[in-house]
């Protein structure tokens, strides 16, 4: 769409004129110029195409392509399901097969789409995101190893390696540069956004993760993990009536969502709450910041493995630690103590600071009866169970660190933390019980 050209999005919608992939970007530029005025016009325009008697099947590509950038999915299925089967139709029907978690459909219909004369790389690249989905990380970055030429340039394709390469564990430096190449080329390409969002959430960078989810979840359709880290971030700042619109939007489309549902709930429920805003605030920091691993240091090899053996894997482990405690460490002598030490000062903090908050050994299982392999899986980061945003940062909250330490906790102390409610405690037991653990008290 030229600039300062508006678009009719009813007549667009509603006349006999021809529809295709043009007109489609003409409705997704509308809407993310004007998004009340032109989602209005579109709701109206589409009851216009429903009250219509004798629909056709290229009626029905209209309808179908209309409820997929509305959010209903469902209907957009069945109405492109008995489309007339075009090229259109067939990419259309793969993005609501995507969006309604129907990953192997929506490779199948994008493969159609290309064999009836679909944009292919359009068709590669949307294939290559199903794909990534269904847990095939490397047929997907064969799909797009197989593209050349000016796509490689393009927001989707930086987006899509970028979220590939993550997924397959790659370079996070490499990740990031791409996913940030993309959002040079296409400043609102939803995807590359939700995904940098993350990677900043991840990494505690809560501003810059909030500017990326805000501006993600501007496009339609928005991104579901998009609108619910988003709604927890709102919550963090006490901005409860933005975290329900969030939460709000998910349920428009996904009315009998789990976690939306209770999020709105909980979000409704924290209103009224107080909370010390500052103080929370220097929490978190200091939460993030004990959180932080070793292994983010260059520390010397001899430092480095006892650390490993005492099972010291953050800097709120060596906050809890103190000097005598490494100092009887075997091969653990005042150089890697000093190494330790510097380390610490880097960060603010000191060894032995914290020591008084040691959890107390309540544990649901028995380490000296478990075999070294079962041992080193209570050592692991708890990075590594893949938690949701709202689990994750009440893990920081509580100073939790390893799987083992987590073991420690009941349910009921988890659900005692601001913002975690029995959908992430359900999370919490579900990753646990993946790796056939439990919390304790369960």
């Amino acid at each position: 769409m030229l600039p300062g050209v508006q678009v009719d999005t009813k007549e667009l919608v509603t006349s006999n004129s021809a529809f295709g992939p043009a007109e489609v970007q003409q409705l997704l530029d509308g809407l993310s110029a004007e998004f009340a005025t032109n989602h209005r016009l579109l709701r109206e325009a589409v009851q216009e195409l429903e009250s219509r008697e004798g629909a056709t099947p290229a009626s029905r590509v209209r309808l179908g392509i209309c409820y997929y950038l509305l959010g209903r999915y469902r209907l957009a299925v069945d109405a492109l399901s008995t489309a007339d089967g075009g090229a259109l139709a067939q990419f259309y029907l793969g993005k609501s097969h995507f969006a309604r978690q129907n990953y192997k459909s929506a490779v199948e219909a994008y493969q159609l789409a290309a064999r009836g004369g679909y944009d292919a790389n359009a068709c590669t690249l949307a294939k290559a995101e199903a794909l990534r989905y269904l847990g095939q990380k490397k047929e997907a970055l064969a799909a797009l190893d197989s593209l050349s030429g000016a796509v490689e340039q393009t927001a989707d394709y930086l987006y899509q390696r970028g979220a590939t390469v993550a997924s397959l564990g790659g370079n996070p430096a490499e990740a990031v540069a791409l996913l940030e190449r993309a959002v040079e080329v296409d400043p609102k390409h939803p995807g590359a956004l939700f995904a940098l969002a993350l990677e900043n959430d991840r990494r505690g960078n809560d501003e810059t993760a909030l500017d990326l989810y805000q501006r993600s979840t501007a496009k339609l359709p928005a991104h579901l993990g998009a609108l619910l880290n988003l709604g927890v971030l709102y919550e963090d700042r006490q901005q409860y009536d933005r975290a329900r619109q969030c939460y709000q939007r998910i349920l428009d489309t996904y009315p009998n969502h789990p976690r939306a549902r209770l999020f709105f709930k909980d979000a409704q429920a924290s209103g009224d709450m107080y909370y010390d805003e500052d103080a929370q605030r220097r929490r978190d920091r200091l939460g993030q910041v004990l959180n932080v691993p070793v292994t983010d240091f260059e520390l010397s090899v001899r430092s480095r493995n006892c650390l490993q053996k005492m099972g010291l894997l953050t800097l709120g482990d060596l906050a809890r630690t103190s000097e005598v405690e490494l100092l009887n460490s075997k091969n653990f002598g005042e150089t890697s103590l000093v190494e330790i030490k510097e380390m610490l000062a880097s960060r603010g903090l000191e060894l032995g600071q914290l020591a008084g908050e040691k959890a107390p050994i309540e544990v649901g299982y028995e380490p000296e009866v478990m075999t070294p392999d079962e041992q080193a899986l209570l050592s692991k980061p708890i990075s590594d169970l893949n938690l949701s945003v709202r689990a994750r940062k009440c893990m920081i909250r509580l100073g939790v660190s390893t799987i083992g330490e987590l073991l420690r906790r009941t349910g009921d102390e988890l659900l005692e933390c601001k913002n975690f409610g029995v959908t992430s405690l359900n999370e919490v037991r579900e990753k646990l019980t993946a790796s056939g653990l439990k919390l304790r008290g369960d």
